[in-house]
């Protein structure tokens, strides 16, 4: 029997926890199969297996924690799996008097599914109640008793969603009639989940960028009527292609063609403070709302990009990112961020630095609004309002004011990037 030890799967990643295993023990793999899913502090990984066999024991449980270099699971390499041997038919006069051990039961194909470690011994056999360690831990992390909880597994086993079920029950629901209180006074106990994977990294990050950085916020509303049309005109063209044209490859493609102008805003102070490093590369980074949370892969060299081929990386990115499944490449090297917190509804956001950039802008939602002419008349307009948080360590208001205005003028008048455009 050989152990399969979880390998490095990211730069400076230690540990990671297990969302899902593929397999239980007991089954038949190949090669290449994915065998587990697993969460780092940066996306969702798949584990494959290097090598067909049997798997014999899993030995982190889901929802648990998984190092880096230690036993992940067992297995018996195809070449060395054995069959095994006939057992003779037991009667019931035949069992034996003394308790089934642990050993034994772990036999047991539905104690194999329900968890990882060794089956418990039953209520019935020692008076104990059945329940994995990592139930138990989380009866003691709640301060329950585990005998208060009814078990809806095998001979009365208590599962995880026993315990998370218990604790959505009102606080007075196990008591007796003549211990009842009113209903009004009845608390439900609060659902506890670990923070872990990527929202610990961004709780962690935010934390750091909001107390070590400081902010400076501008807010602008930008004119996108013309922008719409355009993109109207040319969307049936993009999906001849294959591509879907939304507005943020035209935000990044104007952004792009601002920071021509003012540079600054793609730098990046050092870890001393002392000195600015340029960057001629603009890495855009879009914040998208994954299920694992808030990540913000950023689309590589924009100003060398047509609008088709930031769309195509934009829905890319995308979907990996709402799949928990964006390459580390990807969310590494962003020079600066937007995030279009419009396309959930919102119209105005104050947005927090993606450390160590030196800013983000925050689009709202477009809404159709009266706006004065150049002749005095009322007109209906798309309006568009945006928000920047610049790092005031080095960037200051007039930086942040011109800047806007070129990337502002691009996108009311989209025609003029044409005049840039290598």
């Amino acid at each position: 029997m050989s152990d399969f030890l979880l390998p490095d799967i990211g730069e400076g990643i230690v540990e990671c926890e297990v969302v899902e295993w593929r397999v239980a023990e007991g089954d038949q793999i190949e090669e290449d199969q994915p065998i587990v899913e697993v969460m780092t502090d940066k996306a969702l990984v798949e584990i494959t297996a290097h090598e067909a066999g049997v798997v014999t024991k899993l030995y982190v449980a889901q929802g648990q924690i998984a190092k880096v270099h230690a036993p992940l699971y067992a297995y018996q390499a195809e070449g060395e799996v054995q069959a095994e041997p006939s057992k003779p038919e037991v009667t019931p006069d035949a069992l034996p008097s003394t308790p089934i051990t642990s050993t034994d039961a772990a036999t047991d194909r539905a104690a194999a599914h329900t968890a990882v470690a060794p089956t418990a011994p039953t209520l019935a056999t020692h008076g104990k109640v059945p329940a994995s360690p990592a139930v138990r831990r989380l009866v003691r992390e709640h301060q329950l008793n585990l005998t208060d909880i009814a078990g809806s597994g095998k001979d009365g086993r208590v599962l995880k969603e026993d315990v998370l079920a218990h604790l959505e029950q009102p606080a007075g629901a196990a008591m007796t009639s003549s211990q009842a209180v009113p209903s009004s006074s009845v608390e439900e106990a609060p659902r506890v989940e670990p923070l872990r994977g990527v929202r610990a990294v961004m709780a962690k990050r935010m934390v750091e960028s909001a107390s070590t950085i400081p902010h400076f916020h501008y807010g602008e509303e930008i004119d996108v009527t013309a922008l719409l049309a355009m993109r109207e005109r040319l969307k049936p063209v993009a999906e001849s292609k294959g591509e879907r044209l939304t507005l943020m490859p035209f935000f990044m493609k104007a952004m792009a063609l601002a920071i021509s102008e003012e540079p600054i805003v793609n730098a990046q102070l050092n870890a001393a403070g002392d000195a600015l490093h340029y960057f001629s590369q603009c890495n855009i980074g879009m914040a998208v709302d994954s299920k694992a949370g808030l990540m913000v892969p950023n689309v590589k060299r924009v100003e060398r990009l047509s609008l088709l081929e930031i769309a195509r990386e934009v829905a890319r990115l995308t979907t990996a990112a709402r799949e928990g499944r964006v390459d580390q490449a990807d969310l590494k090297g962003g020079t600066i961020s937007i995030s279009n917190i419009g396309a959930l509804g919102g119209t105005y956001a104050a947005p927090i630095i993606n450390a160590p950039e030196a800013a983000i802008v925050a689009i709202g939602k477009t809404q159709w609004l009266p706006r004065f002419d150049a002749k005095g008349e009322v007109q209906r307009r798309a309006i568009m309002t945006i928000t920047w948080a610049g790092d005031h360590r080095f960037i200051d208001g007039g930086t942040i004011a011109r800047f806007c205005n070129s990337w502002k003028g691009f996108l009311e008048d989209p025609e003029t990037m044409l005049l840039h455009l290598g």
